[in-house]
């Protein structure tokens, strides 16, 4: 059990995601499995089926970067795991120092953010513009952005306007597991610009992950309002709502589930029990 621990805790210190798996009810009661999202394991939870079973419930889970727990059958008895998931702190990487940067670093620190901008002309990323950014990279972005190791918590926004450095930047980006990418353009240059990137190998899957038009649709115009449209696009990403939930969400009181009732009714449409009296997993 000690080397879990230890384990898990490089895993926070370097900012690892990583999921631990604790039985909560039935036998091998606190047992415990660390589970990485390439699949790798440390620990048992006291059957070969019931860990096989908790990693494939985990996946889900790490992808999206939530708790959850769930009951199993276990020849023939219901055990219950409790999956708690460890997502690393939040990252925003900005390329592009323009004027949507100074808001928007504004409102991602307001939100928990470690922010970043990143773009190789001087007389754009200077203190003077972005003094409220917590890392200010005077560099190429597409090597910026591999020396920054990119991870499931980091969500990129290229900004720049400025194609040389935009197309690398994001070719770097979807080829990472970066939570998030979104770039500003027209549908014309976005055009220009997946067909750019298909030339630098980028597949079709990849290029599927640009958010663009970049932001939800909030009928912004000035730099301030563009801003708070991206921020909410990746908090509605941060958080798995799909743009079509966002055009409507409900507060509790108005006949919507809360929060963890929805949680409770979306394991039930996936067949897997959110209470220790429902079905279990077969």
């Amino acid at each position: 059990m000690a080397e879990i621990y230890q384990a898990l805790r490089r895993c926070l210190d370097e900012g690892q995601l990583v999921a631990a798996a604790t039985v909560i009810v039935g036998p091998g009661l606190g047992k415990k499995l660390l589970i990485w999202p390439d699949g790798r394991t440390s620990g048992d939870l006291g059957s070969a089926q019931l860990n096989q079973n908790v990693v494939g419930y985990a996946a889900d889970l790490l992808v999206a970067q939530e708790s959850g727990r769930a009951s199993f059958d276990v020849a023939g008895e219901m055990v219950e795991v409790f999956v708690d998931v460890y997502p690393p702190p939040p990252r925003l990487v900005i390329v592009g120092a323009v004027h949507i940067a100074i808001p928007l670093v504004t409102f991602a620190k307001t939100l928990g953010f470690r922010t970043i901008v990143v773009d190789a002309r001087s007389a754009f990323a200077t203190r003077e513009r972005l003094p409220h950014v917590d890392e200010l990279i005077v560099e190429w972005p597409s090597t910026a952005l591999k020396a920054l190791d990119l991870d499931e918590a980091t969500y990129v926004v290229v900004l720049s306007h400025d194609e040389k450095l935009d197309t690398p930047a994001l070719q770097v980006a979807l080829q990472s597991p970066a939570r998030y990418v979104g770039a500003l353009g027209s549908r014309k240059t976005h055009a220009k610009r997946v067909q750019a990137l298909k030339e630098l190998g980028v597949s079709a899957e990849q290029l599927a992950r640009i958010h663009t038009p970049i932001g939800l649709d909030l009928g912004g115009q000035v730099p301030e309002e563009i801003a708070l449209a991206i921020m909410a696009e990746i908090v509605a990403v941060r958080h798995n709502v799909t743009s079509h939930q966002v055009a409507w969400l409900p507060l509790p009181g108005d006949g919507a589930p809360l929060p963890e009732e929805a949680s409770q009714r979306s394991l039930g449409s996936a067949g897997i029990s959110a209470h220790p009296t429902g079905p279990p997993v077969r």
